[in-house]
C-alpha cells in the first residue's frame, strides 16, 4: 500500500484559494435568476469555434456543462475560417440568440484585408446587443472612458470582459476592496502588477483596476507602463518590473507560456497572487512555503464562466425584452439595438 503524500509545507498565514470558493456565490445568484425570471430556461449563448485549439474546445465543453447545470442554453457551432463571418451575422440577426462568443485566436497575426488583425475586426463585428464577452469597440470604449452604464437613465449596465471581471470578483472576495470608500476609489492605495498586456485580459484588467483607484503596473515583454485612472505613464528611468513587483499588493500573472516563471522571492509577504494563464507562471509550492501571509489563486476559470453567465443574463435584461417599435438609442443617438435585441443595420457602425 502506497504511503500517503506528505502535506504541503505552508509559510505562516499562506493559503491557496480555490475558484469554487469565489464562484459559489454567483452560481447561487444565477440559479435564482434563471428560476424566478426565466421559468427555469434561460437565454441562449452561441459559441463559434473556427480553430483546432484543444484549450478552446475544453473551455466550450466546460461552458456547456455549466450552462446545462444552471438552466441556461449553450450551442457550440463549429465553422471554418471562411464561413465564420457569415455565420456570425446570422447569429447577430437571430432573435433566439441572446449572446455570442468567438474562441480566439482564429486568424492570429496573419495579414488581413480588413486591417492589421482580422481577429480584432471579428471582435467588432459581434452585435453590441449580444457581445457576451464585452470586447467589441463599443464596450472597450465604455471601459476605457469608465462609462459604467449604457444609457443616461443608468438602468442598463455595460458588460465587462469575463476574465478581468473574474479577477476583480476574486479580489472583492478576498476583501482587497475597501468598502468604506466611495465606488471608484475602493482600491485606493493599492499597487497591482499585471504581467502580460493582452487585449483580452491584461489591458482591460489594468484599466478596470485603475478605474477603481489602484496604481496599476502593466508589464509586457518589451515595456512597462503605469496606469492611474485614465492616464498612462512611463516609469522613471531606473525603475524596473522587479522593483514594482516587490512592492505590489496584488500580482496577476497571465503569460501564455510554460517558459515564463516569476521568482517567488520577488513577492512581498501578505500579497495576493492570481494566475490567470493556462500555464503556471510561478512555482506554487515554493510561493506558499516561503512567503508568509500570501494568498494564491491558481486558476479563475470557474469564476470566468460564472461571469459569462452573468453577462448573458445582463444582455438579455438590457436588450432582449426591449419591445419598443423604434430602436434603442444610445451613444449620441446612434441606433444600437432594435426590438427584441435584433440589431438594425446601423448597429455595426457604433
Amino acid at each position: 500500500m502506497a504511503a500517503a503524500a506528505a502535506p504541503a509545507t505552508l509559510a505562516p498565514g499562506a493559503r491557496k484559494v480555490l475558484a469554487d470558493e469565489v464562484a459559489k456565490k454567483f452560481q447561487a445568484e444565477i440559479l435564482d435568476l434563471v428560476a424566478t425570471k426565466h421559468g427555469g430556461v434561460g437565454p441562449k449563448l452561441v459559441g463559434f469555434l473556427a480553430n483546432g485549439d484543444l484549450g478552446a474546445r475544453k473551455y466550450a465543453e466546460w461552458t456547456e456543462r455549466t450552462f446545462k447545470r444552471d438552466g441556461l442554453r449553450f450551442e457550440l457551432r463549429e465553422v471554418t475560417e471562411l464561413t465564420l463571418e457569415d455565420e456570425l451575422e446570422k447569429a447577430n440577426k437571430d432573435p433566439d440568440v441572446h449572446g455570442i462568443m468567438i474562441y480566439y485566436p482564429v486568424f492570429g497575426q496573419r495579414p488581413s484585408f480588413f486591417g492589421s488583425n482580422y481577429d480584432d475586426y471579428l471582435r467588432d463585428t459581434v452585435s453590441v446587443c449580444k457581445d457576451v464577452e464585452g470586447v467589441c469597440h463599443f464596450y472597450r470604449r465604455c471601459l476605457y472612458r469608465n462609462q459604467r452604464f449604457l444609457d443616461d437613465t443608468f438602468t442598463r449596465k455595460c458588460v465587462l470582459p469575463c476574465t478581468p471581471l473574474a479577477v476583480l470578483k476574486c479580489l472583492e472576495h478576498l476583501e482587497v476592496y475597501d468598502r468604506t470608500l466611495p465606488m471608484g476609489d475602493r482600491m485606493n492605495g493599492k499597487v497591482v502588477t499585471v504581467v502580460n498586456r493582452s487585449e483580452i485580459v491584461g489591458r482591460p484588467l489594468a484599466a478596470m483596476l485603475a478605474n477603481d483607484g489602484a496604481e496599476v503596473v502593466s508589464v509586457d515583454i518589451d515595456s512597462v507602463y503605469v496606469f492611474r485612472r485614465g492616464k498612462l505613464e512611463v516609469p522613471n528611468e531606473g525603475e524596473t518590473s522587479e522593483m514594482f513587483i516587490r512592492k505590489s499588493d496584488v500580482l496577476v500573472l497571465g503569460v501564455p507560456s510554460d517558459s515564463y516563471k516569476l521568482d517567488p522571492s520577488w513577492v512581498k509577504e501578505g500579497a495576493i497572487v492570481l494566475n490567470v494563464s493556462t500555464s503556471k507562471n510561478i512555482d506554487e509550492k515554493e510561493l506558499l512555503a516561503t512567503r508568509a501571509g500570501v494568498r494564491y489563486v491558481g486558476q479563475v476559470g470557474k469564476v470566468t464562466v460564472a461571469m459569462l453567465e452573468r453577462n448573458l443574463l445582463r444582455l438579455h435584461e438590457n436588450f432582449a425584452n426591449y419591445a419598443g417599435e423604434a430602436s434603442l438609442k444610445m451613444e449620441g443617438g446612434i441606433d444600437i439595438c432594435g426590438p427584441k435585441g435584433v440589431p438594425p443595420t446601423a448597429a455595426r457602425a457604433v
